[in-house]
């Protein structure tokens, strides 16, 4: 614990980088020069000790390239420290929607730009790969908690999912029986509205379709979205616009046109439908949306 509160300067709130579930990300250098992300998880919270024992669980018996790698821990009276690999380019949340446009390193004086069409079909592949492997498993792993701020960018802008602290493994039955409503508003299925406690790996491709949608769209899933003077969801704005066959006028638009085929849009609209789906029967399994999309040209 010495070497992570000289790393963190006592835990700096200038070198924190992130909120996650339960606690707070910080960025630190270990005295063998390693640059790491560190979590403390809020001793007072119950679900802290919850989402600790979730992601030592997890993420050690796991090894894929867009799943974060967990390095270490560390357990000090009521202190629990989960140390990861440092994730250089933020997370998507910040690269969709921070409206500076800064870099993310700001001492380089770059300005960033929007990420184009190609680079956000490459992050919604990795993101697609990683649960896909996740649900892939012997004993299957659902996330519970796909959204922008918890896929991280490396410096390829290769997708990281991250925050396992609510994920769970399930069973042979492939379902997971939970009290609680697990996830964040606007990317949980509607299942959850309707007091469905029965978790299944169609949540989290619920929660990928509502992400593909968002990234493409750049409009946030919590928020309402106008359809000809009506205010609605983004998946039932998506439907409509996808009825109407408009789905070019869904792209972000700070997204350049140049280059951008109409056909390979609306078939990405068209995958984000279906893991969208209000019935979770029919919602494609990830392995089935990895196929659809890597036949989709970027």
């Amino acid at each position: 614990m010495g070497e992570i509160v000289a790393a963190t300067g006592n835990f700096s709130t200038d070198l924190i980088v992130g909120d996650g579930s339960f606690g707070l990300v910080y960025r630190a250098q270990l005295s063998n020069g390693l640059t790491v992300a560190i979590k403390k998880l809020d001793p007072d919270a119950f679900q802290g000790f919850r989402e600790f024992r979730a992601e030592m669980e997890t993420l050690s018996n796991v090894d894929h390239p867009n799943l974060v790698k967990i390095l270490g821990y560390c357990v000090s009276g009521a202190d629990r420290i989960l140390i990861y690999e440092f994730i250089e380019r933020g997370n998507l949340d910040f690269w969709l929607h921070d409206d500076s446009f800064t870099s993310v390193d700001e001492e380089d004086g770059v300005r960033r730009l929007p990420l184009s069409w190609s680079t956000r079909n490459k992050i919604v592949r990795g993101v697609a790969n990683g649960l896909g492997y996740l649900h892939g498993l012997e004993k299957p792993i659902i996330h519970r908690d796909i959204k922008a701020s918890n896929v991280l960018l490396d410096s390829s802008f290769e997708a990281r999912i991250s925050d396992f602290g609510l994920a769970r493994t399930i069973d042979s039955s492939h379902s997971h029986v939970s009290t609680q409503v697990a996830g964040t508003m606007g990317y949980m299925p509607p299942e959850y509205k309707e007091g469905y406690t029965v978790t299944t790996v169609k949540a989290d491709v619920y929660s990928f379709g509502i992400l593909m949608l968002e990234t493409a769209t750049g409009k946030r899933p919590n928020l309402p979205t106008t359809f000809d003077g009506s205010e609605m969801g983004v998946v039932q704005w998506a439907r409509k616009m996808v009825a109407q066959n408009r789905e070019m006028e869904m792209v972000d638009v700070n997204i350049s046109r140049e280059g951008l085929v109409e056909a390979d849009v609306k078939e990405y609209f068209r995958i984000a439908c279906l893991c969208a789906n209000e019935s979770f029967r029919d919602r494609p399994a990830m392995r089935d949306v990895v196929d659809l999309l890597m036949k989709c040209p970027a």
